[in-house]
């Protein structure tokens, strides 16, 4: 059987994402704003779940309808089979949105969703108590402009939990937009990269990961993992032919640099846990002592606004990043930041840029070659 799937990705994220269903097999991929839609069987609900590097989560799309009342709204969702994807003992919070519509009210609508599927469920499976103490499928619904989604979660916890990062420093940038931001400099098995504000080394870190083809998802679990109506073995199935994937021998080199001590360590932390130790190294330093190599690809996130606390100390540091990158010229170099002056204090206008969303926070990567 093959379902419709719905992965919701950041803003300007799209492409990317939608290039990694493409790349696993998935059929009818389509982008809109902050999302991808596909079709696909169990088998491809797994590959995404693992090697989507820029999408969210990957949803079961199961139902589209128009809603203006309650009732529209609940004999919709109860003409969805629950019975045939939730067991009788299973748990089911949903939670959902509502934007531009009659239904505006997301806990009276996740009330009635609730319900609705309550009932279906106990008509289903004949019963009259649901305990919801067995596994957990995660129902979702979303509201705009009067059509309502109603899906099922498979992924669990965000996509961009990678299970690498234990921890982190102040306002770390997403590992999915990380991995966006590396997909837009072309990552090659050779590639030097380097980073002047690491951090916790997400973007060397997704760098490797890239170089060496290594699926994101590989070190986690999925909460579609324990669903009844999905084959158990196509999970274990895609997880060994994602391992028989990578490449173990690329030569390519992330090095990243903080004035930090303790975000060094931690980012060396997160490269061993990632399996990219190897392909990553990290130091103590500040960004005037900064000189990338000749034929570096420099990918970074300067401390901005919330991370710095003082406008004109971040500004200050991107005119630094500025002088050190016309006394040391690279391949290229992509920088992410909040900072709508960003080009006049870094000295130069930039080649490319392209519009990038940091949560709701809106960014820009500004490109030079």
């Amino acid at each position: 059987m093959k379902y419709d799937l719905i992965a919701p990705c950041y803003f300007g994220t799209e492409s990317a994402a939608a290039f990694d269903f493409k790349r696993i097999g998935a059929e009818d991929v389509a982008v809109t704003d902050g999302r991808v839609a596909f079709r696909g069987g169990p088998d491809i609900i797994a590959a995404a779940n693992l090697w989507s590097r820029c999408a969210e989560r990957v949803l079961i799309l199961l139902k589209t309808y128009k809603a203006v009342t309650f009732d529209e709204l609940f004999d919709g969702v109860s003409a969805i089979p629950w019975e045939e994807l939730l067991p009788a003992d299973a748990e089911f919070p949903v939670k959902g949105s509502s934007l531009s519509s009659a239904l505006s009210s997301v806990p009276a609508c996740q009330s009635i969703v609730k319900k609705a599927v309550v009932e279906r469920l106990k008509r289903g499976h004949r019963v009259q108590v649901l305990p919801e103490d067995g596994a957990l499928y995660k129902i979702r619904f979303s509201i705009r402009k009067n059509m309502v989604e109603v899906m099922l979660d498979t992924s669990g916890d965000g996509l961009h939990k990678r299970g690498y990062r234990k921890n982190s420093m102040e306002a770390p940038i997403k590992e999915t937009l990380a991995a966006a931001i590396i997909d837009l400099g072309r990552i090659y098995p050779d590639t030097l990269a380097q980073d002047p504000f690491c951090g916790s080394g997400t973007l060397m870190i997704e760098a490797a990961m890239k170089a060496m083809n290594m699926a994101p998802g590989l070190r986690r679990r999925f909460t579609a993992e324990h669903y009844a109506f999905l084959p158990a073995a196509v999970w274990k199935e895609q997880r060994e032919k994602a391992l028989s994937e990578i490449r173990r021998g690329v030569e390519f080199q992330g090095v990243g640099f903080d004035i930090d001590p303790a975000a060094v360590a931690l980012a060396a932390a997160n490269a061993k846990l990632a399996g990219v130790e190897k392909h990553c190294r990290f130091f103590t330093a500040d960004v005037k002592d900064f000189s990338p190599a000749p034929g570096a690809m420099v990918f970074t996130n300067p401390p901005y606004g919330e991370r710095l606390g003082d406008l004109a100390a971040a500004a200050e540091l991107e005119r630094m990043l500025g002088r050190r990158l016309e006394e040391n010229p690279v391949r290229s170099a992509y920088i992410i930041t909040a900072d709508a002056d960003f080009e006049q204090h870094f000295g130069k206008k930039a080649k490319r840029r392209r519009k990038l969303y940091n949560g709701m926070i809106p960014c820009q990567v500004y490109m030079y070659f």
